[in-house]
C-alpha cells in the first residue's frame, strides 16, 4: 500500500514531532492552516461523533489575553515546587508557552453533547469524546511537522478563563491551546528531556504480556 520512502516519512515525521515553544512573526498561509485543520477533522472519532471545532485565533489583543490565563496559572503552579529547590529553580526558567509570538492559535475544543445522547462506544465509555479530540490534535502535531512549522500545546490555564476569552459555551470544553508558526529553534529532542526535567522511559519496561506485570 506505501512505499518504502513513503513509509520513512511517517515515522520521520512521528520520531521528529516536536513541543516548541519560541516562533517567528512570519506568517502562515491559509492554505497550509486549511491543510492541517483537515488532517485534525481526519482523525478517528468514536462514534463518528467528531466532536472538536478549531477557534483559529490571530487577534494580538486576544492572544494577550491568553497568555495572561496562561501566566497566571503557570506561577500559580510554581508553588507546588517551591520547597524543591533545583526543581523549582527548572520549573521558573522553562519557557511553557510563545502564545504572543506564535503567528496563530488554535484553540481545540470537545462538545460532549455532539451526537445526542446516544453515541456508539460513548455510552461505555463517556472519556472517548476527549480521546477522539486528541487524535484530531495528534493529526494537527503531525501535519504541521510535516508543513515545516512548529506547534506548541500550552496545558497550563484554567478552563472557564479560556471560556470567557473566547466566548465558549459553558458545556463545551476547552481540549488545546495550540500555538503554531515557523520557528529557528527546533529542538532535536523534547524540551523537558533537554532540561533534565526527566528521562525517556524504556519501551522494554512498558510492555506486558497478557495480563498487568507479566513479562
Amino acid at each position: 500500500m506505501f512505499s518504502n520512502e513513503e513509509k520513512n516519512a511517517v515515522y520521520k515525521v512521528i520520531y521528529n514531532r516536536r513541543d516548541v515553544r519560541s516562533f517567528l512573526p512570519a506568517p502562515i498561509s491559509q492554505d497550509v492552516i486549511h491543510n492541517i485543520l483537515n488532517a485534525a477533522h481526519q482523525a478517528p472519532s468514536v462514534g463518528f461523533m467528531q466532536p472538536w471545532n478549531f477557534i483559529v485565533v490571530s487577534s494580538g489583543e486576544t492572544k494577550e489575553k491568553l497568555a495572561w490565563a496562561a501566566e497566571k496559572e503557570r506561577r500559580a503552579l510554581a508553588i507546588h515546587y517551591e520547597d524543591e529547590g533545583e526543581k523549582e529553580t527548572k520549573f521558573l526558567g522553562l519557557k511553557v508557552q510563545g502564545l504572543q509570538e506564535a503567528p496563530i492559535t488554535i484553540c481545540v475544543t470537545c462538545d460532549p453533547t455532539r451526537g445526542g445522547s446516544h453515541v456508539l462506544g460513548r455510552n461505555s465509555i463517556p472519556e472517548t469524546d476527549i480521546l477522539s479530540t486528541a487524535c484530531a490534535i495528534q493529526n494537527m502535531w503531525l501535519a504541521a511537522c510535516a508543513e515545516g512549522l512548529a506547534m506548541g500545546w500550552v496545558s497550563f490555564y484554567k478552563k472557564n478563563d479560556v471560556r470567557d476569552i473566547l466566548e465558549i459555551p459553558p458545556h463545551v470544553e476547552p481540549v488545546a491551546l495550540l500555538s503554531i508558526g515557523y520557528t529557528e529553534n527546533y529542538p532535536a529532542a523534547p524540551i523537558l528531556e533537554t532540561a533534565k526535567w526527566e528521562k525517556r522511559r524504556a519501551l522494554e519496561d512498558l510492555i506486558f504480556k497478557d495480563k498487568w506485570g507479566k513479562k
